[in-house]
């Protein structure tokens, strides 16, 4: 199914902003949106919801395998709505603890398998961009276009602080950085699926560019590969 399709894989770690890339060029190129951190987030939102522990894999893998979720894209362009169980928790699944929480489901492998076949189901036409952390090398790993995008651990800690302030929260820079620093480390080193780029995968560091910049050098990467 996915050779049939035009699927462009945006992999890289939390705060890179491949999330606001992905959703760029999908609206850039009219094709459908993937954000599979999300996938991972509303399975650590819903098993907190219905008492299921993080330790228990099997009653993970069963929640995993169906869960009641739907993305709604926004026609102005901007983050998809996220609903679980008929409840918009778009804004719930970006808490740090659910975050945190998803990235320890996330190493799980009965809850990859059982999220696979979901995520490679969003593949279809006209094309589609998929954003996560292992789009490019295991759930698409045949994707036309390859991208990873990441930024220096300091600057997705601040992109991060200032998100909080602006939603008059609180938590400290320090701890931020601690905090995305274990993740990173959860995330590269672990058994299955470890965080890494994609054969053939072309690096964009976004510490020090504007989205916009970031958007070029991927878009003439599509152009480049896709002709389009």
């Amino acid at each position: 199914m996915t050779d049939k399709v035009p699927i462009i894989t945006v992999d890289g770690p939390s705060g890179s902003g491949k999330g606001t890339i992905s959703q760029l060029l999908a609206s850039d190129l009219g094709f459908h949106y993937l954000d599979s951190g999300a996938l991972y987030r509303l399975l650590a939102l819903a098993a907190q919801r219905h008492q299921v522990s993080l330790d228990n894999v099997e009653a993970l893998a069963v929640l995993a395998a169906h869960m009641d979720i739907t993305f709604e894209m926004n026609p102005d362009g901007g983050p998809p709505t996220v609903i679980l169980e008929s409840e918009d928790v778009s804004s719930l699944i970006r808490s740090e603890d659910v975050g945190k929480n998803a990235s320890i489901v996330a190493v799980i492998p009965e809850v990859r398998q059982a999220l696979l076949r979901r995520q490679q189901v969003f593949a279809r036409e006209p094309g589609l961009v998929a954003d996560g952390r292992d789009m490019g090398t295991v759930v698409f790993a045949d994707a036309e276009v390859k991208i990873y995008l990441t930024a220096s651990a300091e600057e997705r800690a601040k992109r991060r602080h200032k998100q909080l302030i602006d939603k008059e929260e609180s938590d400290s820079l320090a701890a931020l950085i601690d905090m995305v620093k274990q993740r990173d480390e959860r995330d590269q080193n672990r058994s299955v699926s470890p965080l890494r780029p994609a054969e053939g995968a072309i690096l964009l560091d976004s510490t020090k560019l504007s989205v916009a910049e970031v958007f070029t050098a991927a878009r003439q990467e599509i152009r480049n590969k896709l002709n389009i």
